[in-house]
């Protein structure tokens, strides 16, 4: 376990994913201090999550989430989130969560849980890598880059990200997977030991750089891509903490009509397989 402390981003964070229970099924999400023109999407689905779980037994434990972007979210108003119970069974528990601001649907996700029970085991190996110490700061290499870079290191500075390389920076050609990225990921304080602020902080991290894995095999300016999440789905696979360092292996298997799939796995350091992530996004080239 980390002996590192807490940090006041860290702290901030935790802060910005506790909800304020308006009435049952009901919650207000808080915002943080941004200049950005739309909320980033890990926020509002790391917030639902949050509300989704708190409708649950303490029992069942969250195995997936799947969701969709409807509209862009506005920092300026708090973002509402209404749970509806779709299923209370013995084994497995749904739930809905529809995010709104000014009146209107602007995020929708599907939380599906499952008491713990034993079963086969399987998983896919982790790729070999370069360890945390040896990426670059992805944060640091935003900001050189201009545009938002300044306003996302500030936002994401609860965030650790080492990037390892992509599909033509860093990695080595890989015929079966021509458009892909590695990097590292943790907070960057200690969490608590609650499993839900670590699912909850996953979840907030997961959207940061996984549809820019449809552009590696591209020699396009991210400056010049209005790129956008249109869906996301996580599959929790087993427990992890995200204050301990975890591998993004990111790789994208088609971009056609503007739009861009990416998939990821994720991986401790020991190799243990944790968690699959699913994204399709806008990645529409600005032609001014």
């Amino acid at each position: 376990m980390s002996e590192r402390a807490s940090s006041e981003a860290t702290r901030r964070l935790v802060s910005l994913l506790d909800l304020e229970e308006l009435d049952t099924d009901l919650y207000r999400g808080r915002q943080p201090e941004s200049v950005r023109q739309r909320v980033y999407g890990g926020q509002v689905a790391a917030q639902a999550l949050i509300a989704g779980t708190r409708s649950v037994d303490a029992g069942f434990h969250v195995h997936s989430l799947h969701s969709y972007f409807l509209l862009p979210g506005d920092y300026n108003v708090p973002i509402i989130y209404d749970v509806e119970r779709i299923r209370d069974g013995r084994s497995f528990a749904t739930r809905r969560v529809l995010a709104r601001q000014h009146g209107r649907p602007i995020y929708y996700q599907s939380l599906n849980f499952q008491r713990p029970e034993d079963g086969l085991e399987h998983q896919e190996p982790m790729p070999e890598v370069k360890s945390p110490d040896e990426g670059v700061n992805m944060l640091d290499l935003m900001e050189e880059s201009g545009g938002e870079g300044e306003a996302l290191k500030k936002e994401w500075a609860a965030l650790e990200v080492r990037w390892l390389g992509n599909s033509r920076h860093g990695l080595e050609p890989d015929p079966k997977h021509p458009s892909r990225t590695q990097l590292w990921m943790r907070t960057d304080g200690r969490l608590s030991d609650d499993p839900l602020e670590h699912l909850a902080a996953f979840t907030y991290a997961s959207d940061i750089s996984l549809l820019g894995a449809s552009l590696a095999a591209h020699d396009a300016d991210p400056n010049k891509v209005q790129m956008a999440s249109l869906d996301h789905t996580i599959w929790f696979h087993r427990p992890f903490r995200a204050d301990e360092w975890w591998l993004y292996d990111q790789w994208s298997p088609s971009a056609s009509g503007a739009r861009g799939l990416s998939l990821g796995r994720v991986y401790t350091q020991d190799g243990t397989l944790v968690a699959t992530v699913a994204q399709e996004g806008l990645i529409r080239q600005r032609t001014r």
